[in-house]
């Protein structure tokens, strides 16, 4: 039941976040403070639902180290993306066509902030964390990384490979961001990272939903495999690659924290002999 409350508490949120967007008729700034009421709002009502339903302190959206934890994810997803415009741009895939739009970038900062932290708190705050419980850390991992690329299945443009590509890429960085670190703000601060960059910053596709006006005026071009065709580049297998990569190296550092969790089940297994010596 807990799940239930946990999910509805951020979805209502959400969802009512969502329709007041619609509602601004595109004003960027109103965009902007909308966004961000949603995003406070959203973390409030987490921690108020888990802290009543699980009765404890939660840890894993703790105010302190808030900032700089949010700092280092933008800063890792603004990379991560970056990198892949850098090899379309080299291959003449990527052309910058002039400046963008200043109010543009604004109101996409309000917009993937709502969507980073309602999405965060959703999959990786309540679904991944209560089901590595029982099935542990790899099994949990490949689930919600599932779940989350079949939520954009119903997206403009939406094909089959898109959604994949985001399991791999976004479910797993942003899950295995949160096992290294066991807080929520670096996931929540790399998700609006990857999507600000991809439409604030380099006016891209996301996820098939159509081109943003951001601070570049660009165009993409070339291969499907490489662009990611109409989808965006969150399809491209460039991508994939620098996000596995990136997912990688955060299970590495969960490795060598201990933060791994086995399934319940076996977890009982390997206790038994040393509960039997005492």
């Amino acid at each position: 039941m807990k799940l239930v409350w946990q999910i509805l508490a951020v979805v209502v949120i959400a969802a009512a976040g969502g329709q007041a967007v619609n509602l601004l008729d595109d004003n960027p700034y109103a965009t902007l403070a909308l966004g961000l009421v949603v995003a406070v709002l959203s973390v409030l009502a987490y921690r108020w639902v888990v802290g009543r339903t699980e009765s404890r302190p939660v840890t894993e959206l703790q105010g302190r180290g808030a900032v700089p934890a949010v700092l280092r994810g933008l800063l890792i997803g603004v990379a991560a993306f970056g990198s892949v415009i850098v090899n379309l741009y080299w291959l003449g895939d990527y052309t910058v066509e002039g400046r963008g739009s200043v109010s543009g970038a604004v109101g996409q900062i309000g917009f993937m902030a709502a969507a980073a932290v309602t999405e965060e708190l959703m999959f990786r705050g309540v679904l991944f964390r209560l089901a590595e419980r029982r099935l542990g850390t790899w099994i949990s991992l490949v689930l919600t990384g599932l779940l989350f690329g079949a939520m954009h299945l119903t997206n403009e443009h939406a094909t089959v490979w898109g959604a994949l590509a985001i399991a791999i890429e976004a479910g797993g960085m942003l899950g295995a961001a949160y096992i290294a670190t066991r807080t929520l703000w670096v996931p929540i601060g790399l998700h609006f990272g990857w999507n600000f960059a991809e439409a604030g910053i380099f006016s891209t596709e996301v996820s098939g939903n159509g081109s943003n006006n951001g601070l570049l005026k660009s165009s993409t071009s070339g291969p499907e495999l490489l662009t990611g065709g109409d989808f965006g580049p969150e399809a491209s297998m460039y991508s994939v690659v620098f996000c596995v990569l990136v997912t990688i190296a955060f299970l590495l550092l969960a490795r060598r924290r201990g933060h791994l969790m086995p399934r319940r089940g076996r977890a009982v297994r390997e206790t038994e002999p040393a509960t039997l010596a005492r």
